[in-house]
């Protein structure tokens, strides 16, 4: 078990951010933890990381108790916290080295990160001079660079451009592959893209834990494309199994398909024969977010 939180609580003076919350992540597993707003969830995070300590419950991560065993724990985690923090006077390799002197870690693994994470390009450079996406991707690299079995990231996405947004989603999802990844976010298409299971918190309190698999049973498939210029919606309505198209905005289509087998691929290949080009392409899961309205409204 990677992480185990059990019965926390936190207050802040007479507020309680967190109230008796307790939840299970499995090893190599992508979590969601999903919420609006002020629900609670970088408090969970600073407390899994050992910045913060909890008012009441325990909580283990790779067995280490938060409390007890904090050089242990921050050994065993990668952390991304939402405000991203960086030196952006040094260079991306000269910030990776610091922190490798830190952490203890072999200069070896710089170039590993470097390039796990798609730096490569842009390692040269002062981190002032990087964008968003690549300045999320430093923040990424430092928190690989002691290889970490549990990566722990906070609202990793926020700010992101639609290009940034895919960039590091898949390297998220690549990580995931080996290692376990608990996330925070308040964006359900965030969740629908990475994760295999959502923890949503609403108030401070665990309202739902479910398996992304679950909630798609017996649900209609629910496609957001983007195309670079306007298609008429009978011409959509040629692909296979196709309920319903609607136009959202712009260039932007949401269609329905009444079967849970993947039509991503099918969308591609239709764009690909009539010299489209997709700038957006993602499943919609129509139960998440009845389910996020419900216990979050």
């Amino acid at each position: 078990m990677s992480i185990e939180v059990q019965n926390i609580t936190k207050l802040y003076k007479d507020q309680k951010a967190l109230n008796d919350v307790s939840f299970k992540v499995n090893d190599a597993e992508i979590v969601g933890f999903l919420g609006p707003n002020g629900a609670g969830k970088s408090t969970m995070m600073k407390i899994l990381t050992t910045y913060i300590e909890a008012s009441e419950g325990s909580a283990n991560v790779n067995g280490f108790d938060v409390n007890a065993d904090k050089k242990k724990v921050q050994s065993s985690v990668g952390y991304l916290p939402e405000h991203n923090p960086l030196y952006t006077e040094l260079y991306v390799k000269e910030y990776l080295n610091f922190n490798a002197n830190v952490y203890g870690t072999s200069k070896s693994r710089i170039e590993e990160v470097i390039e796990l994470t798609g730096l490569t390009p842009e390692a040269h450079k002062k981190i002032s001079q990087l964008s968003k996406g690549y300045r999320q991707r430093v923040g990424l690299a430092n928190a690989l660079l002691h290889n970490p079995d549990v990566l722990i990231l906070d609202e990793p996405t926020t700010g992101l451009d639609p290009n940034q947004l895919v960039e590091i989603r898949n390297l998220i999802k690549t990580i995931g592959k080996e290692k376990t990844v608990f996330l925070s976010t308040h964006i359900m298409q965030e969740v629908e893209a990475m994760c295999d299971r959502v923890i949503i918190i609403n108030k401070g309190e665990v309202v739902a834990d479910k398996y992304l698999k679950d909630l798609r049973e017996g649900q209609e498939q629910i496609v957001i494309v983007e195309f670079d210029y306007r298609v008429e919606d009978a011409f959509l309505r040629k692909l296979p199994n196709v309920g319903s198209v609607k136009n959202t905005h712009g260039f932007v289509y949401e269609i329905t398909f009444l079967t849970l087998d993947d039509m991503r691929s099918h969308v591609f290949d239709f764009a690909h024969d009539n010299e489209l080009k997709i700038l957006q392409l993602n499943q919609k899961n129509a139960s998440l977010e009845s389910l996020f309205r419900d216990l979050t409204n």
